[in-house]
């Protein structure tokens, strides 16, 4: 689809969709409203006790009005030289049904070159755009994600920037996969509608290929973190964005997941949560505090952004107080919405403990700075 031929009407659901779909639907851990099962426009609504079905439930819900697939991760070259990615295919449903609208973002930061590539591809179902049902079979222009074969859950991720940028890689899941919520069912607020399954692989192995520019290809090796979210739910009018992070602890078998909606008048929505996962992936929920320490304005949209955030929780296992010091590997990590027209921050981290120990990775999403989001 050629983005300079957009209709109105795609060009309108294309800024909806980054805006409903980045990460609505990461937090709470309550079960949704008894005996709601549709949204007031006819879409599904997550339900408690729901049975999931895999390959099925890795693929397409199209009862559904939203619905992502997020990857993110950290890659080192031979050298050592470090690497953070992103990939994430959104899907849309048309308020007619007729028809879905599919955006995909990609980026590559290389810290040590203080680079930032990113690009947005935007296509309604069908037109060089498929997100198939029954398995993980995305597409989006020559960009895909899928699995390598039926029966396995290891994934291929296939994409580029423009001519900047070229990748190849294979995820390979070191852990189960993660249902967060209470009883299958996800809250994001009080609404019985705003809800989601929300299905990660929080350790995935990675190996492949990457290629900048006219060099050479070179092999790298990670970690990633990967999200699966299905939902019909919206922005409640109080909340104005959003911030999450993901972290990968280096030396024990356990993640982190933090996601903190934020209200108009800056405090958190007590939908908020931060949740543990331990080595059978596992999630716990926990307390958590957020402190800013230091923030970075960005020269392209004047946005001011989070840069380093302290986080303090509860360990589930030991019940001692930790906290986590999120550092970004580059601050000027922000997506500029070039199809979408809404910023937003997504960026590889290193995480520090108390002692200023470099223990594990990190990637953090931060919307709302650049402007509030309206729905």
């Amino acid at each position: 689809m050629n983005v300079h031929r957009l209709t109105p009407l795609h060009t309108m659901l294309s800024r909806m969709l980054l805006a409903l779909l980045l990460r609505t639907g990461l937090a709470g851990t309550c079960g949704a409203a008894a005996g709601v099962t549709t949204t007031a426009d006819g879409f599904s609504v997550p339900q408690p006790g729901f049975r999931f079905e895999f390959p099925r439930d890795h693929g397409a819900h199209p009862d559904f009005k939203l619905e992502w697939w997020y990857i993110t991760g950290h890659l080192f070259d031979a050298g050592q030289r470090r690497y953070g990615f992103q990939a994430t295919f959104f899907r849309q449903a048309a308020p007619n049904r007729t028809t879905e609208v599919h955006l995909a973002h990609m980026a590559v930061v290389d810290p040590a070159g203080k680079r930032f590539f990113h690009q947005e591809r935007l296509n309604r179902a069908g037109w060089d755009s498929v997100i198939a049902q029954g398995s993980l079979n995305l597409r989006n222009g020559p960009w895909a994600l899928r699995f390598v074969s039926p029966g396995s859950e290891q994934m291929e991720l296939s994409g580029g920037i423009r001519a900047d940028i070229l990748f190849s890689l294979r995820l390979t899941p070191r852990k189960p996969l993660v249902i967060f919520g209470e009883n299958s069912v996800s809250r994001k607020g009080d609404d019985p509608t705003a809800a989601s399954y929300y299905l990660t692989f929080s350790r995935l192995e990675v190996e492949g290929s990457l290629t900048i520019g006219e060099k050479a290809p070179v092999k790298v090796t990670g970690q990633a973190w990967m999200d699966h979210e299905i939902s019909s739910s919206q922005l409640s009018s109080d909340q104005v964005g959003w911030d999450w992070v993901s972290v990968q602890l280096r030396d024990e078998p356990r993640e982190l997941m933090l996601y903190r909606l934020r209200r108009r008048d800056g405090t958190a929505d007590p939908a908020s949560t931060l949740q543990w996962v331990s080595a059978e992936s596992k999630p716990r929920r926990s307390d958590f505090r957020w402190e800013v320490l230091s923030t970075w304005r960005s020269p392209a949209t004047g946005a001011v952004y989070p840069a380093r955030v302290k986080i303090t929780t509860t360990d589930p296992e030991s019940n001692t107080l930790r906290s986590f010091t999120i550092e970004p590997l580059f601050d000027a990590q922000e997506l500029t919405g070039e199809l979408a027209g809404i910023a937003y921050w997504e960026g590889a981290c290193r995480v520090l403990d108390e002692q200023g120990r470099d223990i594990g990775s990190a990637y953090m999403e931060l919307t709302g700075y650049a402007a509030e989001l309206k729905l």
